[in-house]
C-alpha cells in the first residue's frame, strides 16, 4: 500500500468499521451467554423432569408385568402398534440468526378405546399409557432444547473466533499501517519542510548577492 493521505484515511475508515464490528461481536456475544444460561438452566430441569418419568414408567411397567406377565403385556403393546399412527412434523424458527428446531408428535388412532380389554387389567397399565405419552412429549421438548443449546454454543465459538481475529489480527494490523504510512507521511513533511527552507535560504543569498 502507497503511503499517501488518500490511503492513510482509507485505512482509518477501516479501523473505525472493524472497531465498530467488534462491538457488535461483543454485544451479540454478550447475548449468546444470556441465552445459553437460560437454556441450559431450562435443559438440567427438563434432563432431571425425564429422568423422573423414565423412572416413573420403568416402575409402573414392572408393576404391569408383576400383575398381568410379560406375555400379555407384549400381546398389547403389539396391538397398539396397529392400531396407533405416530405422525411427527418438523418446524423451525429462527431466532439470532439461529434455527430452533420443532417437533410435533401425533398418536392417530383408529378407535378411541385403549387397545386392551378392561377386564383383568392391571391399573398399572392404565397409569402406564398416559405416562409414556407424558414421557414422549417430555422427551422430545429436551431434545429439541439440547439442540437449541448445541447450536447456541457453536455460535458463540464462531462468534467469539471473529472477535479474536478482528481484536488479534486484523486491528493491530491495521494500526501498524497507519502507524508506518504517519511515519513515512511525517518524514517526507520534514524532508519537503527542510527542502523549502533551504531554497528560500538560497534565493535570499543570491538576492543578497545581486544587491
Amino acid at each position: 500500500m502507497k503511503p499517501t493521505k488518500s490511503n492513510l484515511l482509507d485505512l482509518e475508515d477501516r479501523l473505525d468499521f472493524v472497531e465498530k464490528g467488534k462491538d457488535f461481536l461483543d454485544y451479540k456475544r454478550t447475548q449468546l451467554v444470556d441465552q445459553i444460561r437460560n437454556i441450559w438452566t431450562n435443559y438440567k430441569n427438563q434432563h432431571k423432569k425425564s429422568f423422573e418419568m423414565i423412572q416413573e414408567a420403568m416402575s409402573n411397567l414392572n408393576e404391569t408385568y408383576k400383575e398381568q406377565g410379560k406375555q400379555s403385556v407384549n400381546l398389547i403393546s403389539m396391538m397398539g402398534r396397529i392400531q396407533y399412527k405416530p405422525r411427527i412434523e418438523l418446524k423451525y424458527s429462527k431466532k439470532m440468526g439461529i434455527a430452533i428446531p420443532r417437533l410435533e408428535l401425533e398418536f392417530e388412532k383408529e378407535e378411541k378405546l385403549p387397545p386392551y380389554a378392561f377386564t383383568n387389567t392391571s391399573k398399572y397399565l392404565d397409569n402406564l399409557m398416559g405416562l409414556l405419552k407424558n414421557m414422549f412429549e417430555q422427551m422430545i421438548l429436551l431434545a429439541e432444547t439440547e439442540d437449541v443449546l448445541i447450536k447456541y454454543a457453536f455460535n458463540f465459538q464462531k462468534v467469539n473466533r471473529r472477535i479474536q481475529g478482528l481484536k488479534n489480527v486484523i486491528k493491530p494490523q491495521i494500526e501498524s499501517d497507519i502507524k508506518k504510512i504517519e511515519r513515512i507521511l511525517e518524514e517526507t513533511e520534514r524532508e519537503n519542510f527542510t527542502r523549502l527552507k533551504k531554497t528560500k535560504d538560497m534565493i535570499k543569498t543570491k538576492e543578497k548577492n545581486i544587491w
